[in-house]
């Protein structure tokens, strides 16, 4: 079943820039923005899409300066928000509210938004999708409310695509923003290691894989907060972007992806919808070539453990900040399995990071005779519900997301930025999403130029019944 918040009221017809130039013009009051997206809210709660609502405190809040001044949004439930408490979508220990915003809320809520609570996450951010152990209620597709909406972005993904909202935060470890921009027909951004302001701490990492960044309905929306970023905090060592306005007259030469890096082909839905957009990008004037995605596959071993000591730093941040509050029986089976394995094969982690960090060299040499690469965001239309479930033994999920996520974690390794974008509806009901990867870290302007081609090309599959 299908479920969207759309109706008329004041956020109708817009995206997220649309509503900040009707506030700046007048012609809309941003009290009228932030009281249709809670009725919004409060319409798709069967979604299970907000960790925490702060309605009240958004009600009341004062409109703020900025390039979204108004525009209301979600912040997702890994994110320090000054007075919200950070749930992490866990549920081993109860949280309270923070005195003070971390670095990547600063950057995000600068650009004007009015923050109405957070968007839900699977636990720490370490799934493909927003589902949960024990019971608790999951995070659903709006395109199909059994199937998964992916993660861990998963939360904001759901907000965004039914219209409860015109753009939400999220931050990308392995495919976080792409994932759920894939399964719910949304523009989602991985821009480039350092481009966005980090968690304290995380660029102290042997690898840093986390970047901060939006989910939108429109690719504009996307350029438009990236360059409102880089203003508020310029990243020393990568070159600017600036404001990508549209698509350019440059013609690329782009390498075609079908296969994941254990050469198995993809879905056939998923090959399709690669092929499609292969097909509109050649008919545009592109050079259009398939290309064989060479990477050694001790990458997902190598990043599975890594990822397990990324939740073993979770966890471990997560007990020092609650003390004996912290409840480990009540964590979720991902994350215990994850935390086993680390504890298992500790002494094979430093040669894992060794041959991670040659990523980028690896990564460099699939873009020698390319200017980008396309390819599928994820094997597979996202599944039904219960499928990717944290309550299957940990073994079984574990090689069911090896197989899901063939495409995404490469970028996070290799630092360099990748963009899913929308491409036509799949037989199955849902949104198709291509994933464009960026040549190295920085090209995010090329990425955005591309988007917009595919954009204006085939335009965007939305759950929107005006269009």
């Amino acid at each position: 079943m299908r479920v969207t918040a759309y109706t008329d009221d004041a956020l109708t017809g817009f995206d997220a820039l649309g509503a900040a130039e009707a506030v700046r013009s007048g012609a809309v009051d941003p009290r009228e923005l932030t009281a249709a997206a809670i009725a919004r809210a409060r319409a798709v709660e069967e979604l299970g899409a907000v960790a925490y609502a702060a309605y009240d405190d958004a009600e009341q809040a004062t409109p703020r300066g900025g390039l979204f001044g108004g525009v209301p949004t979600f912040v997702k439930d890994n994110v320090d928000v000054a007075g919200m408490p950070t749930c992490f979508g866990s549920a081993a220990f109860t949280p309270k509210p923070v005195k003070r915003s971390s670095p990547p809320a600063k950057q995000f809520l600068a650009q004007g938004f009015t923050a109405l609570g957070k968007s839900q996450m699977p636990e720490f951010g370490l799934t493909a999708s927003t589902e949960f152990a024990g019971g608790r209620r999951p995070a659903r597709n709006p395109w199909d409310t059994d199937r998964s909406v992916g993660g861990s972005s998963g939360g904001t993904a759901a907000l965004v695509a039914a219209g409860v909202v015109p753009i939400g935060h999220g931050n990308d470890g392995g495919g976080s923003i792409r994932i759920p921009a894939a399964c719910a027909g949304l523009v989602g951004l991985k821009p480039s290691r350092g481009r966005m302001e980090d968690q304290p701490g995380v660029r102290q990492l042997p690898v840093n894989l986390v970047t901060e960044g939006v989910l939108t309905r429109t690719v504009r929306d996307t350029a438009h907060y990236l360059a409102a970023a880089e203003a508020y905090a310029p990243a020393p060592g990568l070159p600017p972007i600036g404001l990508v306005r549209g698509p350019s007259d440059r013609r690329l030469r782009i390498g075609v992806i079908t296969r994941d890096i254990r050469g198995r082909e993809v879905h056939p839905e998923v090959l399709d919808v690669v092929l499609s957009a292969a097909r509109v990008l050649s008919d545009a004037g592109h050079t259009v070539e398939p290309h064989a995605l060479s990477i050694d596959e001790r990458f997902i071993d190598d990043f599975t453990l890594y990822w397990s000591a990324m939740a073993g730093a979770e966890v471990g941040i997560s007990k020092a900040a609650n003390g004996r509050g912290f409840r480990p029986a009540e964590l979720d089976p991902m994350t215990t399995g994850l935390l086993a394995m680390l504890k298992s094969s500790a002494l094979r982690l430093g040669p894992a990071i060794a041959r991670l960090r040659r990523t980028s060299e690896l990564y460099a040499r699939q873009l020698d005779t390319y200017d980008l690469l396309l390819s599928p965001v994820l094997a597979t239309p996202a599944p039904l519900l219960g499928e990717m479930s944290p309550d299957q033994p940990f073994e079984e999920l574990m090689a069911k997301l090896v197989d899901y996520v063939g495409f995404t974690p490469v970028n996070n390794i290799a630092g360099a930025p990748a963009i899913a974008v929308p491409h036509t509806l799949m037989p199955c009901g849902l949104p198709g999403s291509v994933q464009v990867w960026g040549a190295g870290p920085g090209d995010e302007a090329t990425l955005l130029d591309v988007a917009y081609q595919l954009e204006g090309l085939s335009p965007f599959p939305t759950l929107d019944p005006r269009t």
